[in-house]
């Protein structure tokens, strides 16, 4: 599969990323007259904003719809001096929600991919995309952590604030991290994307623990929803490709879109995958659907318009103050999906209260075969931040 590197309008450098790997990498791909130098006296902010352009952002601090469409258009290319490595978001509302002990690695901020339904949408306040060019600081973070807990089995993911491997033939920031985490065989990598970028770690030896998981949905909805990614039949082609080279693959049907045959395309999407893997070659399926902030819809409707499949569905206020579909709606949808998968496959919700779980799997994940180990309360990790 070929890679087409995302059109970039602008590549900006900080002072300490210049010359760096990152930057010579880039500079493979793109244009020299594209890449700017940040200077030392001068803000960020009055740095990239245009002379004639006054920023629009919001009385939040976040952007607006110009300003995210443009953001997808820049790159900033610059070095992280905060903490790589978090629990995953949904640790934080364990109250409300049940909770799989993920943990994110962030190694930039914001996505070429352009979803509808994108909850950066609501969070990004940076006028562009970053890649964090200090990737050894990230390694060393994580070192420190694996090294106190190395037969703790903790799942490590880099697709919370960025897709995984959309520009990664770019960074082969996954090389380190394969390479990295063969160190380590009872930890677990995870690279989640939309993109079909694979065949550039390939070639990586690795300890059986790294797994390369998809965000998938009907074609439908990729058309619809999921701008400039691959098509379904292109990551599940992807999918079966890293499997013959060993690596683990996972699936999250996530998020489910409701519209008027959506039961026809997702039995469509569950047999495709049915048809490729067995239940033992899928490590999970985690199956979540619509949530946003309430006022993410605002953006939504500004950058996508009413013909959006996101925006033909009523959405109620739940208890973690998100807006999603009435649990009954939700609970049919995930029972929908557990019988067309039947048995054997490891599925669980991501997001979801104990309530849901109970209606649509009788039974809290605990209790569900294969799925114990992943709801298994961790070790709280302590970073400390020498950098």
């Amino acid at each position: 599969m070929s890679f087409h590197p995302p059109e970039l309008e602008e590549i900006w450098l900080h002072p300490e990323s210049v010359g760096s790997h990152l930057h010579r990498r880039f500079l493979k791909f793109y244009d020299p007259g594209i890449f700017k130098e940040l200077s030392q006296n001068l803000s960020f902010a009055e740095e990239v904003a245009a002379p004639d352009q006054q920023l629009e952002s919001t009385s939040k601090g976040t952007l607006s719809p110009s300003e995210f469409d443009r953001s997808k258009k820049r790159l900033l290319l610059t070095p992280f001096h905060g903490q790589f490595f978090k629990r995953c978001p949904g640790a934080t509302q364990k109250k409300a929600l049940a909770c799989c002990n993920y943990h994110v690695l962030n190694l930039g901020l914001q996505c070429n991919f352009n979803c509808s339904y994108c909850y950066l949408q609501n969070y990004i306040n940076s006028p562009m995309m970053k890649y964090y060019s200090n990737l050894h600081d990230a390694i060393d973070e994580l070192k420190e952590m694996a090294l106190e807990h190395q037969e703790q089995p903790f799942r490590v993911g880099t697709g919370e604030v960025i897709d995984s491997l959309s520009m990664d033939p770019i960074t082969l920031y996954s090389r380190d991290l394969i390479e990295f985490f063969r160190e380590f065989p009872k930890w677990t990598l995870e690279f989640k994307t939309k993109s079909d970028s694979v065949d550039q770690f390939l070639d990586v030896p690795h300890a059986g623990n790294v797994v390369v998981s998809w965000s998938i949905n009907p074609q439908k909805v990729v058309s619809s929803e999921e701008h400039f990614t691959a098509s379904l039949q292109n990551r599940l082609a992807a999918a079966e490709k890293v499997f013959l080279k060993g690596f683990q693959v996972a699936f999250h049907l996530d998020p489910m879109i409701y519209f008027e045959d959506w039961k026809d395309h997702y039995a469509d999407l569950v047999r495709d995958i049915k048809g490729r893997f067995r239940p033992e070659d899928v490590n999970v399926i985690s199956v979540g659907s619509l949530r946003i902030q309430p006022e993410q819809r605002h953006m939504m409707r500004a950058r996508f318009g009413m013909k959006s499949l996101v925006m033909n569905s009523e959405l109620f206020p739940s208890d973690v103050g998100k807006l999603r579909y009435p649990q009954h709606l939700r609970e049919e949808m995930y029972r929908f999906v557990l019988n067309e998968f039947g048995s054997g496959w490891k599925i669980f919700f991501c997001m979801e209260t104990p309530e849901t779980w109970i209606s649509a799997y009788a039974n809290t994940p605990m209790k569900v075969p294969g799925l114990k180990d992943l709801f298994k309360p961790l070790p709280k990790l302590m970073v400390t931040l020498s950098k």
